[in-house]
């Protein structure tokens, strides 16, 4: 087993309040992880800790074998990329100004972006389908444009780890399958390991291997889609009432909510 990253009972969130309670991790190299949970129950906030966004107050995180909390911050993002759900930007920035900030962590100290490096952003844009965007200002873009560009400047860093914090709320059906589609290439042909947020759960079932159902900043559930995305485990968390039937093309859990449906009672 290659494990790539490790959190050993972390707990931590902001100021006073605990938000992530006693979570352990173990991640292997080249997975598709999912993270699941109703709002308030913790999904942004560990990311934010295994990113070292946050600090956990308690516990610790390594990065193939090293603390990260020890890791160079350049070092540390060279070996992971963390895409927001939030994409707002400051300053009025052109896309492929975005993108090419992913090739900052690879340049020395003022260092200037050769072409190998214009080639990895223009490749970047291109896989985003957001190439034809490139001489736009960023803060003139939709929300669902400027999270593809978010992408984009993401996968111009080549991390081996990818975080994604709902990387699809902004985006139309087809660009959300798009979006997926291009993460789960990464991750098969280039073998970057990702670890995701969702909200829709069936998103969740068709591309993640491993799925975490997070409830009031702990593990209430984990393993496979099918181990994790059971009525039983979603009624309990998400305290509403579903049908999970099969995908009639690949088998995998469908969720169906049922409005005003009554809870199941074992």
């Amino acid at each position: 087993m290659d494990i790539l990253l490790e959190a050993n009972n972390i707990s931590g969130g902001y100021d006073e309040e605990m938000i992530i309670r006693d979570f352990s991790l173990r991640l292997e190299r080249g997975e598709f992880l999912g993270i699941i949970g109703p709002n308030g129950s913790g999904k942004s906030t560990l990311l934010r800790l295994l990113t070292r966004i946050l600090v956990p107050r308690i516990g610790n995180i390594s990065l193939g074998g090293e603390d990260i909390a020890r890791m160079d911050r350049k070092e540390l993002s060279r070996k992971l990329a963390f895409v927001s759900q939030n994409t707002f930007v400051n300053f009025s920035f052109s896309v492929w100004e975005m993108v090419l900030m992913g090739r900052i962590p690879h340049l020395a100290r003022l260092q200037s972006e050769t072409k190998k490096d214009f080639m990895i952003a223009e490749k970047a844009l291109s896989l985003t389908d957001t190439l034809h965007l490139k001489n736009r200002k960023i803060d003139e873009l939709s929300a669902g444009e400027r999270q593809r560009v978010i992408l984009a400047k993401a996968l111009a860093q080549e991390p081996s780890l990818l975080f994604l914090d709902e990387p699809t709320a902004h985006l139309d059906i087809g660009h959300q399958i798009q979006a997926l589609d291009l993460v789960k290439k990464m991750n098969i042909e280039n073998g970057i390991t990702v670890v995701i947020v969702l909200h829709d759960l069936n998103l969740a079932a068709e591309y993640c291997d491993r799925i975490i159902l997070l409830e009031k900043g702990r593990t209430f559930a984990e393993g496979r889609p099918e181990e994790v995305l059971l009525y039983q485990n979603i009624e309990a968390v998400y305290k509403t009432v579903v049908v999970v039937n099969k995908n009639p093309v690949n088998s995998k859990p469908h969720v169906v909510l049922v409005p005003g449906g009554e809870m199941h009672v074992n």
